[in-house]
């Protein structure tokens, strides 16, 4: 298996609402997600802004992506296919991603459904991830400082 990561471009937002909608838990649909104002035009203007968006290829096929918010501090995405999961490439994801937001912010954020079946939550706890709130029904927010050298 070759894993390899790359920046995302506009050729790739749809791809991206594949991953996203392929998920099992934390799953939302093309309409719950332009509900809350993910759409491909948003997608694609963040795109074009930034390289903020990071797609993992596995054999040259796309299974997975991150998202970040450069200027809040933020993964604002992280999802796999089911079928990579457990394979290690959300970890490299992440810490591309907690790379370039450690370059512009000393501690970044996400925000996910905190429930325990959540397994995202055990993810984010193993890479130093710390749960600091509350923040609207059963979300949490995660925080990770950068390490003092």
């Amino acid at each position: 298996m070759q894993i390899h990561i790359r920046v995302a471009t506009l050729d790739d937002v749809a791809t991206l609402f594949a991953i996203r909608t392929s998920v099992v838990q934390n799953h939302l649909s093309r309409e719950q997600m332009a509900d809350l104002g993910i759409t491909p035009e948003v997608l694609a203007d963040s795109i074009q802004e930034a390289d903020c968006v990071w797609i993992a290829q596995v054999d040259g096929q796309p299974v997975a992506f991150s998202m970040v918010d450069l200027v809040e501090g933020e993964v604002f995405a992280m999802f796999v296919l089911p079928t990579h999961e457990n394979l290690g490439i959300g970890r490299q994801l992440m810490a591309i991603a907690e790379a370039a937001l450690f370059e512009l912010h000393n501690t970044l954020f996400l925000i996910t459904d905190g429930r325990d079946e959540i397994r995202a939550n055990g993810f984010y706890q193993r890479l130093g991830w710390s749960v600091v709130a509350t923040v609207e029904g059963d979300d949490v927010r995660y925080e990770k400082s950068r390490a003092l050298r």
